[in-house]
């Protein structure tokens, strides 16, 4: 009976970890679509309260860390329920960048809406929006333990580098034509890094999942 309540005990537990990983990511998710949304819309207020939202995002990596390693500490958990912790830990790290990313994005944005506009901006906001339903998707992977979702996810990266390359060169072309561009393109270069950075995350999150899974490590197999 006391091993039973220390097992439900230890299971409430690891849905509470879930949901705290679950509102980390929704500050992030939050966080990838307001930073684009303030380039578009030229809101520097927007910009500065994503910068913002950073912190509470550092916040919570380390809140959620400590939470994990006490787990391991008090429960010495094993098997599936030990990656899932291990994996915990792994996940807050990505996604903790991810908010980086976005922070950076929200600063050249801060910078280009100083200035006339470049271009129109369209696949900045695709792969935006691209970045943010591979988080979404990595993260419910993850709740659920649903390894095909997570290779999905793995999939998608190559349309958010397609995107990215593409835009790449495009705004190459606008430096070479016309010099004084070169500021703006750069900062809009590193929006689009950014993002596909943020991709890249989302990426290894689902490797993870996919070794929580299945206890297989694909990182660096999937081209």
């Amino acid at each position: 009976m006391a091993q039973e309540h220390i097992s439900k005990a230890f299971d409430n537990e690891l849905n509470e970890l879930r949901q705290s990983i679950l509102v980390m990511g929704g500050k992030v998710e939050l966080m990838i679509a307001n930073s684009v949304k303030s380039l578009v819309d030229r809101d520097t207020a927007l910009a500065e309260r994503t910068i913002a939202l950073d912190h509470e995002v550092n916040s919570a990596e380390v809140a959620i860390d400590e939470r994990c390693l006490e787990l391991l500490a008090l429960r010495q958990p094993a098997a599936r329920d030990l990656r899932f912790i291990t994996i915990a830990l792994k996940i807050v790290t990505d996604l903790e960048r991810m908010g980086d990313q976005c922070a950076n994005i929200a600063k050249r944005t801060r910078e280009l809406n100083e200035e006339p506009p470049l271009k129109p901006y369209i696949d900045i906001p695709r792969m935006a929006h691209w970045a943010e339903v591979m988080v979404k998707e990595a993260l419910d992977a993850f709740v659920r333990g649903d390894a095909d979702l997570a290779v999905k996810v793995c999939s998608d990266d190559s349309f958010v580098d397609g995107l990215n390359i593409q835009l790449q060169r495009e705004l190459l072309t606008y430096m070479i034509e016309d010099p004084s561009t070169i500021s703006r393109a750069m900062k809009l270069n590193y929006i689009s890094k950014s993002l596909e950075r943020i991709a890249d995350h989302a990426t290894n999150v689902a490797e993870m999942v996919i070794f929580m899974v299945k206890g297989k490590d694909i990182r660096h197999t999937i081209a």
